[in-house]
């Protein structure tokens, strides 16, 4: 209990750097989860055409996936220094993988003979992806995209020692000056945000689920 008050009391104490730093640790996991779309849903689709293409880029991206985080930004900080870039890099690389494999999952799952209907109606390439394939896809897509949001929020933590600055700040700030109350506040600030931002996207895929019935 002790120790939760002190948390308690630096966290009300020092308010205007706890909303600093969370606004600095969601607008670089924002950033990164959209590079992460913009990059991973549209070669999730590309793969899910070619099975050579498909398993030569999921390997690729596996192996990446694969590098510990601290380990990747001491690989990038000769190339780009210390800082948000680094970190954001850091970020996209490691929410890919769920994207890709999901996006490409999603498309392929689609039935061969809903798109030849939509053929046989008509439409040329550019609009069965459009208004079949992607729409129908789209369930699995988001929880791709759920994943890697999450997943990145935690992983955030770490930018602090690439420069990066977010709530691993406080974290930090807490170890190197032995003040428990402040790296406690840290602590329960990264758990409670990710618990909470996992629900709320939890009620967006429950809903996208619902939508096109494929939840109970």
């Amino acid at each position: 209990m002790e120790l939760l008050s002190s948390a308690w009391a630096y966290f009300i104490n020092r308010q205007d750097l706890m909303f600093e730093v969370l606004k600095e640790h969601v607008t670089l996991v924002l950033w990164a989860t959209f590079f992460t779309i913009i990059i991973g849903v549209p070669v999730g689709i590309a793969i899910s055409r070619t099975e050579k293409l498909r398993n030569m880029i999921l390997g690729s991206v596996s192996v990446l996936y694969t590098i510990p985080i601290l380990a990747l930004f001491g690989f990038l900080i000769p190339i780009m220094g210390i800082g948000s870039t680094p970190a954001l890099i850091a970020l996209i690389i490691y929410g890919l993988l769920p994207v890709i494999r999901n996006s490409c999952v999603g498309i392929t799952q689609v039935h061969p003979m809903l798109k030849e209907s939509a053929k046989g109606m008509g439409a040329n390439n550019l609009q069965l992806l459009f208004r079949v394939e992607i729409p129908l896809a789209f369930p699995v897509i988001f929880a791709g995209i759920r994943t890697a949001l999450v997943m990145n929020f935690s992983l955030a933590t770490y930018a602090v020692f690439i420069g990066a600055g977010g709530m691993g700040r406080i974290i930090m700030q807490g170890i190197r000056t032995f003040n428990t109350g402040m790296m406690l506040a840290g602590i329960l600030m990264v758990v409670i945000t990710t618990v909470l931002l996992e629900r709320m996207v939890g009620v967006i895929d429950n809903r996208i689920q619902k939508r096109y019935s494929l939840s109970d």
